[in-house]
């Protein structure tokens, strides 16, 4: 059975930094490419970054980019998201997820299979 657990979120402040991982059972993040999606209240989901399976490259958000990693760690078959410089406009419920996309799709939520909980980040101004 495929599990996916994100743990991490929390209330900050603006410019403050948080570190958001996600556990992965039943499934190897070697073989998954694994996303962060969020979903701030009456938005629609959206995504904020991935890591390739088949290039091992990470992938951003233009919302993101240059304030969050994401990172792979397979020896802990997890993933990290390292959120800096974080913005009111951060806040959401941020999802973990695994799938398979090919590299056009990777930034939808619907070419991946597996999701987690969700974890919330609330920034305050």
């Amino acid at each position: 059975q495929v599990q996916l657990v994100e743990t991490g979120g929390g209330l900050v402040q603006a410019g403050d930094s948080l570190t958001l991982s996600c556990v992965a059972t039943g499934l190897s993040v070697s073989d998954f490419t694994l996303g962060w999606f969020r979903q701030a209240p009456g938005q629609a989901r959206e995504f904020v970054a991935a890591f390739n399976r088949n290039n091992g490259r990470p992938y951003y958000a233009d919302s993101v980019k240059g304030r969050f990693t994401v990172s792979r760690d397979r020896a802990k078959n997890t993933i990290t998201l390292q959120a800096n410089s974080l913005k009111p406009e951060d806040t959401a419920v941020y999802y973990c997820a695994a799938g398979r996309p090919i590299l056009s799709s990777l930034r939808y939520d619907t070419s991946y299979g597996y999701w987690g909980q969700g974890t919330r980040i609330t920034v305050s101004s």
